[in-house]
């Protein structure tokens, strides 16, 4: 156990939309300290997704970023010589943490060109809920459903 609790570290809301939830999904894209640049493929995206659709941007990585955040997860518990896969309600933090991972990570292994491309491929399929990232979270959501008879395993 831990002596005290670790301390949440302040993050600075984004200059352009002036939203703390748009920094913290930058910092997820930054690779190698590079912040200026994962600044500007994220706007890039916003605005190309903003042309495509022909909505508001920021309001449709919203919307993606609901759609991609699950509820229950499953989690590996030992007891009695068995693991079992229990089905756990998510923090509100991991929860966004989740959904900001997996979007990104599916961008990135998409088959565009450009970053900024393939991630607004993703915010656009995981609005109209489809998209790998959507998908993720409907098998998460399948395999906690498949595991409920476990549940009373909980902690």
């Amino acid at each position: 156990m831990r002596r005290r609790k670790a301390k949440k570290i302040a993050v600075l809301p984004d200059p352009k939309f002036n939203e703390i939830l748009v920094t913290k999904f930058v910092n997820n894209i930054m690779l190698q300290g590079k912040k200026g640049t994962a600044f500007n493929i994220f706007y890039d995206a916003i605005e190309k997704v903003s042309t495509k659709t022909n909505e508001d941007g920021l309001e449709i990585w919203r919307k993606a970023l609901e759609n991609v955040t699950p509820a229950v997860e499953v989690r590996s518990r030992r007891v009695g010589g068995a693991t079992f896969q229990i089905p756990t309600p998510i923090r509100d933090e991991r929860k966004s943490s989740m959904a900001m991972k997996w979007l990104i990570g599916y961008a990135r292994s998409r088959n565009e060109k450009s970053m900024a491309d393939k991630l607004a491929g993703e915010i656009i399929a995981a609005s109209k809920g489809e998209g790998a990232a959507y998908k993720k979270k409907e098998d998460v959501h399948r395999m906690a459903d498949a595991n409920k008879a476990f549940a009373h395993f909980r902690v």
